[in-house]
Parts: structure tokens; C-alpha cells; sequence
């Protein structure tokens, strides 16, 4: 590992970035890459060097301005579809003793897009009426549909389950499917965070943060409209979600916070009350580790930790590929960072 100060370092193979963006990221048709960053767009024309100003997104009245939580895909057809959580209406608030959310908890899920590369934008909506926890991805299926798994807030007792929002026009309608459930009881409970790929045989897979040790799988045959095979992983993990995308060789990478720190096998529990999540789980957050596989997820290569940052908190991270086989991996949360990698140094 190269040491690059006194808290953090990467894998040799890694490039620590200067940008002040960190995803998630897409390509436009003349190469250059756009992000958001509230309620507005920038650009970057010369791989993450330098950014535009700021180009609002919607100025408009009433609730639902876009924000930066949120995903962003454009499709293969040229539309830039943008699902965000409305954070001007958040609101929050959980009872220790009660073990509960109160009554009037919100944060809605709006959408908006763009036929023209991000210049404007129309269609805004809202397609989720409840309290979001989390949107981790969003992908554009091989048959057109875009699909968004919504982390929601379940009760009795509360905790979190996933909606998937599918649309078949572009982001102008969208269906919903069923709510899957895992059960769990607290704040930071249940089936959270998915990322999602679709496989070679047409299926769609989420790989679900939870507090029992490993990622879940689901699994979709109808483009995401319903999900029926639920079942775990053997991937470990601590309680924070991974992000897993289709590479343009047709491997997957996947990067996450494993259950334990490389070369250990203890970590501090938390939770265990039904505030934080019914069962006890380690929520070891320092290192970031990468894998790939070539076989649609069924085996993954050995994990290798690209950052490790001690006593941090380096998570969420997001996967971009900006021209095939360059990567770059950012974490998002607490400790935000950006590196870049080859994808043939480690395959």
C-alpha cells in the first residue's frame, strides 16, 4: 500500500483524484461527464480535471427541487433521467422508548428529466409518497426499462423494506413493485441500500445491505416489476451498502466495507435494541474492498482493500467507468474520496 498521509492510504494501483465531485457520474453523447450537485449540473470535459459552473436544474415553485441524493442515468435512447429525494421536505424524528418513528416522518422521491443532455429540464413528479431512506442506483435494462430500488420505511415494528420503481418511456410513467421485506426492527433495520445489475440471462439481481453479516440477494424476471427469490449471499459485509456495476467487458465489480477489517476476525457491535436494528452487527467502515466477477456474481475474485482510512469512515462508495476499463471508485459518506484504477491491474 502507498501511504499518502497519516490516515489514509490505497492499493499502488490506485491514483488518488483531486476532484471536488464524487458521483454519481454519467457520460454525455460528445464524452464530456456530468454530475449534480444540488439543485444544479456540472460538467467536466477533461476526466474530472476541472468542472463548469453550476447550471441550475429547476427554479421553480412548490416542493420536490431536486437535490444532490439522488441517482442519474442516461439512456441509450439520449434521455437524462434524475430520481432524487426531496430534502426540503425531510423530516425525522425516532422515539428510543417506543421503539418507533414518529407518525409524520417524510422524504419523498421526485423525478425529472432532460432531452438534451442536461440543458433543461421538464416532466418533474413525484413517484414516492413516504419516508426514502436511501437511493443508492439506478441502471437502463437491455430491453430500455429504467429501474430504481426505493428504500421505505415499514412499520409494526418499523424498520426498512425496498419498492423498485420501473420505467418503460424514459422516465415519463413508472410502475411499482412488490415491497421486499427481511424483517428487522429499528431505524437502521431491514433490506437497505441495494445496488442492482442485470445479468446475462435477462434477470436483475440486487445485492441488499443488512445487519445479519452478509449482502442478500433478490432477483427479478420481469424487469423489475416483481420480486420473488430472496435468499443471502456468502458475501460478508458490515452494515453499509456496496456498489456493483457491469463493466464494459462484461465483468462485474463490486466495492464494499467488508464485516471484519482485512486480516481480522473482531469488530465492535452495534445495535441489538430495536433503536439501531434488532440483532447486534459490526458496522466496520475503515476499508474499502474490490472484487470482480466473471461469472454474473456466482464467484468473485479475492477481496483486495483499496483504501483504508483508521479510525474513518470511508463508505457508500459509487463505481464509474468514464472510458472502458478505467475506473473510478469515490466513497461518499463521512470521508469523502475519489481514486482511480485500471481494471486490468487487478484481473
Amino acid at each position: 500500500m502507498s501511504e499518502t498521509n497519516q490516515d489514509l492510504w490505497t492499493d499502488p494501483r490506485c491514483t488518488l483524484l483531486s476532484i471536488e465531485r464524487f458521483g454519481p457520474f454519467i457520460k454525455l453523447a460528445d464524452g464530456k461527464i456530468l454530475t449534480t450537485e444540488n439543485n444544479a449540473t456540472v460538467i467536466s470535459a477533461d476526466n474530472g480535471e476541472t468542472w463548469s459552473a453550476p447550471r441550475p436544474i429547476y427554479d421553480g415553485p412548490g416542493p420536490g427541487k431536486p437535490s444532490s441524493s439522488g441517482v442519474i442515468v442516461r439512456t441509450r435512447e439520449g434521455i437524462v433521467v434524475f430520481v432524487y429525494m426531496d430534502i426540503e421536505g425531510f423530516k425525522w424524528a425516532w422515539d428510543d422508548n417506543l421503539h418507533q418513528a414518529a407518525e409524520d416522518v417524510s422524504l419523498n422521491v421526485w423525478t425529472i428529466r432532460s432531452e438534451d443532455e442536461g440543458l433543461t429540464w421538464s416532466g418533474r413528479q413525484q413517484i414516492f409518497d413516504g419516508y426514502c431512506g436511501a437511493l443508492i442506483h439506478m441502471i437502463q435494462t437491455s430491453t430500455g426499462e429504467i429501474v430504481v430500488p426505493i428504500q421505505r420505511l415499514l412499520h409494526d415494528p418499523d424498520r426498512h423494506g425496498i419498492c423498485v420503481y420501473v420505467s418503460a418511456d424514459s422516465g415519463e410513467t413508472w410502475q411499482h413493485s412488490n415491497i421486499i421485506d427481511l424483517g428487522g426492527h429499528g431505524h437502521h433495520d431491514g433490506a437497505m441500500e441495494p445496488t442492482l445489475v442485470e445479468l446475462s440471462d435477462g434477470q436483475l439481481w440486487l445485492l441488499i445491505r443488512t445487519n445479519l453479516g452478509k449482502f442478500w440477494s433478490a432477483y427479478s424476471s420481469d424487469k423489475g416489476l416483481s420480486w420473488r427469490v430472496l435468499k443471502p449471499t456468502d458475501i460478508d459485509a458490515s452494515s453499509a451498502p456496496a456498489a456493483m456495476i457491469r463493466l464494459a467487458s462484461g465483468r462485474l465489480a463490486l466495492a464494499w466495507n467488508r464485516f471484519y477489517p482485512e486480516g481480522t476476525a473482531s469488530y465492535p457491535l452495534r445495535g441489538g435494541d430495536n433503536n439501531f436494528s434488532s440483532v447486534a452487527t459490526s458496522w466496520h467502515r475503515e476499508e474499502v474492498s474490490l472484487a470482480f466477477s466473471e461469472d454474473d456474481g456466482e464467484t468473485w475474485s479475492e477481496p483486495v482493500v483499496i483504501l483504508r482510512m483508521k479510525d474513518r469512515g470511508p463508505s457508500y462508495p459509487h463505481i464509474f467507468e468514464p472510458n472502458p476499463g478505467e475506473l473510478w471508485v469515490t466513497t461518499q459518506f463521512r470521508d469523502e474520496t475519489a481514486m482511480r484504477l485500471q481494471e486490468s491491474d487487478f484481473v
